[in-house]
């Protein structure tokens, strides 16, 4: 007869996520993570997998997590440069407010180019995201909020790289002045 577990296993990925979130992936041993989820290793290990394994779910639970979905908010029907200025303020506000930075960002930071399953997940992430603003510039110049001139394609790659460069210069230098006034420019650049 199997054993019940005598745990939760999301609440235990959910307290994963927030150690690797705080410390990183290398800074993190089994023994932080045992301690931290309450759990006996054997049980975290047949659970999970091993500490590889448990990072790479606790990055997907990250993504579900997330309060607004960007994909979603830049598919909304209606005007199109709204959804992507919201956008940009969101990040904005995210880099301004969480120290620990954006758990993708850190993860491509620490992890790559080393780590080959960290970078399909960044990379399918941030392919995500590119494609969306590329469709949200698209639309937008079809709409006339953009003039016929403008690449979609090359905005949506500025907008990406600024945005996930936003998060990097939180976890530096979490200047809110600074972060706000090169927000304020990229969204000046949409005008």
């Amino acid at each position: 007869m199997a054993r019940t577990k005598e745990f939760d296993p999301e609440a235990a990925l959910r307290a994963a996520l927030e150690l690797f979130w705080e410390r990183g992936y290398e800074a993190t041993s089994m023994a932080d993570l045992v301690e931290h989820l309450g759990i006996a290793r054997a049980s975290l290990y047949s659970t999970f997998g091993g500490k590889h394994e448990l990072y790479m779910k606790a990055l997907y639970a990250y993504t579900e997590a997330r309060d607004v979905d960007p994909i979603a908010m830049l598919a909304q029907p209606g005007p199109t440069l709204p959804a992507v200025r919201a956008l940009i303020e969101l990040y904005t506000e995210e880099s301004v407010n969480e120290p620990r930075g954006c758990m993708i960002v850190n993860a491509a930071a620490e992890m790559l180019p080393g780590d080959r399953t960290v970078a399909r997940f960044v990379e399918a992430n941030w392919a995500a995201l590119e494609a969306a603003l590329t469709t949200a510039f698209i639309r937008a110049r079809a709409q006339g909020e953009l003039p016929e001139g403008r690449d979609p394609q090359a905005l949506a790659r500025f907008v990406l790289v600024f945005l996930q460069g936003l998060k990097v210069m939180a976890k530096g230098s979490p200047d809110p002045a600074r972060l706000r006034q090169a927000a304020a420019q990229a969204l000046s650049m949409l005008s």
